[in-house]
């Protein structure tokens, strides 16, 4: 049990180094206006799939996915599953629609659909509100659980994930992003698989010890747990599957760090490369993890437990304590990666959506695309600097609970937001009167069942189902009853739903 070595730290260092220089070079040219927000078409589709699938890999996944097969089963792995749901449907119903508009942001379509900017500044500050809590607790987190098993400060880990992310989202927009988040994908892919392959052969019984504890020790599926209940707003196989399929398209759909993705380029083809590579690239990688939990499972019964085995930390205690000198390094640094794709995606998602969605829609006069890039920055220096004091305030603070507590809640408010867009998607009576109420109604309703209703009656994967049918079930009678009143006719904008005009 060497633990964390100064060959480790020359790494780590060399690493952040590696992605700071190359998030520079990517930089040299200057980005002004939508290439700065939208990347300049370059970038291949290759290397924004790994973007996409970088971002939605928190390091609270990578840490967390491992310690769940660890402590209990492979339940939560069925949640994974859902993007077999959440892809087809968006390749089928929505990337048509966002390649047609040539969207600037998520919310450029609620405005596009339903005439209103309010809907569009709406979902804009629901989303900004929400990544900036996302990313304070994001740097939190993981810089927490490096400085137990590396001994650096916490608030050094936190200050270096802000500056580095800081200074490459800011100097070289969407682009230099794209690539960093490729590179930094690419280590954690490469490195967990790594780790993955050096924990079994040093099982005694390899990785037939796996299989042994899945049906000697029920490790994959608890014998009792349902695989379906008649009653789909219980806990189940089956729900968890269809919900958190339904969770994925509304983080594919309405929420901003993803969809910018989508608007770097026009050609449906590539956006459909760019979504099923990024659902193999998510499974592989999630079903990897939950092996190596398992696996965890098996060499801690054959072998004494290294110092903080928490759940959330047994994965990284093992890379520090198990993993050869020089690779603990590269795989720390990989967790690190985690947190800082997920960062620099948020702040130049935030920066984006704050310069088109807000700052040009309440403007009076039109922005230029010097303008829009020097606001953008701004932005990304200002709510990055803020993210930083955020985390800081957290790591010395004592305040994770409550934290965490509204994380959740602005969560769950951006997940209200996917049953707007499909309200819009799929009827052409919907209107912004409607789409307004339906939001309104969806959540309401789900603040209600969240924090009112016992969570053994409702499963939380059961949450968007609700909303889009509440929006659904609100919003198209609103609309209809606002357009018998008002006597209006009127049809979307062209390419706005899922049918032809």
């Amino acid at each position: 049990m060497q633990g964390f070595t100064v060959v480790d730290l020359v790494i780590l260092v060399v690493y952040l180094a590696a992605v700071l220089l190359a998030g520079l070079h990517f930089a040299k040219k200057e980005m002004t206006g939508k290439e700065y927000f939208k990347g300049d078409g370059t970038v291949p589709w290759w290397v924004t799939s790994v973007s996409i699938f970088a971002t939605l890999l928190s390091p609270i996944s990578f840490l967390s996915l491992a310690g769940n097969s660890y402590a209990g089963t492979w339940l939560m792995w069925f949640a994974q599953l859902g993007m077999l749901l959440a892809i087809p449907l968006t390749i089928r119903f929505f990337l048509p629609i966002y390649s047609k508009l040539d969207i600037d942001t998520a919310y450029h379509y609620l405005e596009l659909r339903f005439g209103s900017k309010g809907l569009r500044v709406l979902g804009a500050v629901m989303f900004i509100i929400y990544q900036v809590g996302r990313m304070s607790i994001i740097m939190y987190l993981p810089c927490m659980v490096l400085g137990s098993l590396t001994g650096i400060s916490v608030n050094v880990l936190i200050i270096i994930m802000g500056v580095i992310a800081i200074i490459y989202s800011y100097t070289g927009g969407l682009k230099s992003v794209l690539w960093t988040d490729f590179i930094q994908g690419s280590v954690l892919l490469i490195g967990v698989t790594f780790a993955f392959v050096f924990l079994i052969v040093h099982l005694d019984g390899g990785i037939g010890s796996i299989f042994h504890a899945f049906a000697a020790e029920g490790k994959f599926l608890a014998p009792d747990q349902p695989v379906f209940d008649i009653n789909i707003l219980k806990n189940s196989v089956f729900i968890m599957i269809v919900g958190a399929g339904f969770n994925t398209m509304g983080s594919y759909v309405s929420s901003q760090d993803i969809v910018q993705r989508f608007t770097t380029t026009t050609d449906t083809k590539q956006l459909n490369k760019m979504m099923l590579a990024n659902g193999v690239l998510s499974i592989f990688i999630a079903t990897v993890f939950y092996f190596i939990g398992t696996g965890l499972y098996v060499f801690y019964q054959q072998n004494v437990l290294p110092p903080a085995a928490a759940q959330d930390q047994i994965f990284a205690s093992y890379i520090a304590f198990e993993l050869p000198i020089g690779i603990t390094g590269l795989l720390l640094a990989a967790i690190y990666a985690a947190a800082q794709s997920t960062l620099s995606t948020g702040l130049n998602s935030v920066a984006s959506s704050w310069t088109l969605d807000i700052q040009a829609r309440l403007s009076r006069k039109e922005l230029s695309f010097e303008k829009q890039t020097k606001i953008g920055q701004y932005v990304s220096l200002v709510v990055g600097i803020f993210a930083i004091v955020v985390a800081m305030v957290l790591a010395n603070g004592g305040v994770k609970s409550a934290y965490e507590w509204f994380n959740g809640f602005m969560g769950l408010v951006l997940g209200i937001l996917v049953g707007t867009f499909i309200l819009g998607a799929f009827t052409k009576v919907a209107n912004a009167f409607g789409a307004v109420l339906a939001f309104i109604a969806a959540s309401a309703v789900m603040i209600g069942i969240k924090y009112f209703v016992p969570a053994e009656c409702v499963s939380i994967w059961s949450y968007s189902l609700i909303s889009i049918a509440v929006s659904l079930v609100v919003g198209i009678p609103a609309s209809m009853i606002w357009r018998t009143v008002k006597g209006d006719h009127s049809m979307p904008a062209p390419n706005t739903t899922i049918y032809k005009d």
